[in-house]
């Protein structure tokens, strides 16, 4: 008596399986905080390291930072004990209207973030000067579904968040021990005096 009988899946279901699988394993990945290859790491050169954030500098984006810099295996400590300082010195974000309905009220929003960074060793020495990110992002919006579109604008800026932070660490990772040192080497060079002219006594 035969129980059952096997029989091969179709193409179709082995494709929508390995999509599966592979998403997991993303997903798996990703919640480990494993970097994958092509992310920027930040040099051992630039530890300790510690994070400033001015006052309307949103507490998600100086986390985000400190979160990514962890992951790196960069060490953290505070101000005082430093050798270097990344000090996040302003913020801003706006919101503006991309697109109107036929009635005139808006149809989609543009959000735009900016934050401002700079780098300084123990000294006070800008290794990087004050540079500004931005990154943005345009959603719809819809009258009958306010609720709704305020969740969608809160998870839109935590998705800014992550890129600013992103875009500091990439800012990083030119700062090597070599590089470094050059800065500071370039600073302590005192700059070159004009040549003097000898003034000719008047014709009389």
């Amino acid at each position: 008596m035969t129980l059952g009988s096997s029989r091969n899946p179709s193409p179709a279901f082995a494709a929508v399986t390995a999509r599966l699988t592979l998403l997991a394993a993303v997903l798996a990945i990703s919640a480990c905080g494993f970097q994958l290859r092509g992310a920027a790491p930040v040099s051992s050169a630039l530890q300790p390291l510690s994070v400033q954030c001015a006052g309307n500098v949103p507490v998600a984006l100086c986390n985000a930072v400190t979160e990514q810099l962890t992951l790196g295996e960069v060490a953290l400590t505070e101000p005082a004990q430093a050798s270097y300082r990344l000090r996040l010195t302003r913020f801003e974000q706006t919101r503006r209207t991309s697109a109107i309905t036929l009635q005139g009220s808006a149809a989609e929003y543009d959000l735009r973030q900016r934050v401002w960074m700079d780098l300084q060793n123990r000294q006070g020495l800008p290794l990087i000067a004050e540079s500004e990110l931005n990154s943005s992002e345009s959603y719809r919006y819809d009258e009958d579904q306010v609720l709704a579109k305020q969740r969608e604008q809160q998870e839109i800026e935590s998705a800014l968040y992550q890129r600013l932070a992103q875009q500091i660490i990439f800012r990083l990772t030119p700062m090597t021990e070599a590089r470094i040192r050059a800065i500071e080497a370039q600073a302590q060079t005192p700059p070159p005096t004009a040549p003097e002219t000898s003034e000719q006594a008047p014709l009389r």
